[in-house]
Formats: C-alpha cells, sequence, structure tokens
C-alpha cells in the first residue's frame, strides 16, 4: 500500500495571509492563476480542504473547465476528483455546497464527529473515523488503500500546518500576491508549530513562475537545499 503524493497548494499576501478579517473572502489570485489551480485540481485524484475553510468559504471545490473534466473522463476518471474535508468535532451544515456540487466525497473525523455525522450526512458522503483523535498519516494510509495516487490539498492554516508538521507533505505550490493585508486577526498560511528540522532545514526550490503579477512558487519540503 503506497500513500499518495500530497501537494500542498495555497495563495498568501506578501505579509503571509491567506485572506483579510472580513466577511467578503479576499481574492488573492488573478484569473490566470485561478486557472492554473484548476488544471492542478484536473491532474488530482482527490482534493482535500479543512472543515473550518468550508464554513467560511462554502466553495464548491470543481473542476471548472469543461475540457479538462473531459480529459479526466477519456482516460478512465471521474469526471471530478474526490472532495474529502476533514474535521474533528464533526459540526458540518448538510446545506452546504461542498455536498451538492461534482462527485463522490469524504470526512475524515474523530469517532465523537461520526457519531455527530452520521445522521445528517447520510447519502451526502462517506464518514470515516480516525480514532480519538485526527490522525493524518492513518489519513493518507486510507486514501492509499482507496487507489488515491495524487491528492490536492487546499487548507486552511490548521490542515496545511498538520501535513508540514508531520513531514506528510510532498510539494508546496505557493502562489504569492502582491498585496499586504496586516491585520493580526485575519488568517495566515501557517500557525505556530514544531516543524522538522526547523528553523535550519531547507526546502528544495524546484520552480518559480510568473503567472500576471503572482509568484508561484514550487518547493518540495522533504527535498533538503544543502
Amino acid at each position: 500500500m503506497t500513500r499518495p503524493h500530497v501537494l500542498l497548494s495555497v495563495a498568501m499576501s506578501v505579509d503571509g495571509y491567506i485572506d483579510d478579517a472580513s466577511p467578503e473572502r479576499l481574492r488573492l489570485s488573478d484569473a490566470a492563476d485561478f486557472d492554473r489551480v484548476d488544471q492542478v485540481r484536473a491532474d488530482s485524484d482527490a482534493i482535500l480542504i479543512g472543515a473550518e475553510t468550508l464554513r467560511r468559504d462554502n466553495p464548491r471545490l470543481l473542476v471548472d473547465s469543461a475540457d479538462r473534466r473531459a480529459a479526466r473522463i477519456a482516460v478512465g476518471k471521474p469526471e471530478y476528483p474526490l472532495k474529502i474535508t476533514v474535521t474533528a468535532r464533526g459540526d458540518l451544515d448538510p446545506a452546504l455546497r461542498f455536498w451538492h456540487h461534482g462527485g463522490a466525497k469524504l470526512v475524515y473525523t474523530t469517532d465523537a464527529g461520526a457519531t455527530r455525522l452520521a445522521d445528517s450526512l447520510s447519502g451526502l458522503a462517506d464518514v470515516v473515523p480516525l480514532g480519538a483523535d485526527l490522525d493524518f498519516a492513518a489519513l493518507l494510509d486510507d486514501l492509499g488503500r482507496r487507489g488515491i495516487g495524487r491528492l490536492m490539498v487546499e487548507g486552511g492554516t490548521r490542515i496545511h500546518t498538520a501535513f508540514l508538521a508531520a513531514d506528510l507533505a510532498d510539494e508546496l505550490h505557493l502562489a504569492v500576491a502582491p498585496l499586504l493585508v496586516g491585520d493580526s486577526h485575519a488568517p495566515r498560511f501557517l500557525d505556530p508549530a514544531s516543524y522538522p528540522g526547523a528553523p535550519h532545514r531547507r526546502m528544495h526550490l524546484a520552480d518559480v513562475t510568473q503567472i500576471g503579477d503572482v509568484a508561484v512558487l514550487r518547493y518540495l519540503p522533504k527535498a533538503m537545499h544543502p
């Protein structure tokens, strides 16, 4: 059994924020970068998003391009990647758009969260308990057993932090927008954590691409740069 290749994808401001503190979502990327993200989604077997981001942004989390969806079908893949969310408490509203668009959905949660979600998400998603606490290594093991080869993780802060702190990320796509947020109440890309080798372990910078006014940095977290 092989765990999936884990790709973290995030857009952030120059000062490290992934949103502002207003009720409206801050658009950090431009149209060209959103199209790039759509291609990464289309190339993935599954897309994962945290419950907090799900509640805050209420995304559909789809591959928007009809041509890309058709290309997936042409090679024998489902039209949409598997959509996954992670929640410890199980407080997810069944009315969220996430459940009512795209293909199959999966929820990873705790034993207590699974009990809470058993009825509310019946017919909308498969609910998988991971034990008393969320175990992201066990999550990847389960996805490997399900045949998922490539997992795209779209956040938010706690989810990205968990994957990097546990050394479970194989690739990081960091889109840096030419904006400054400067609000301590706004969410940042990462929380403080005990990251492997920090602060001396250097990631390998595999690629830098300019897309409009956005710089996309592709890092390989496990490939240490001397």
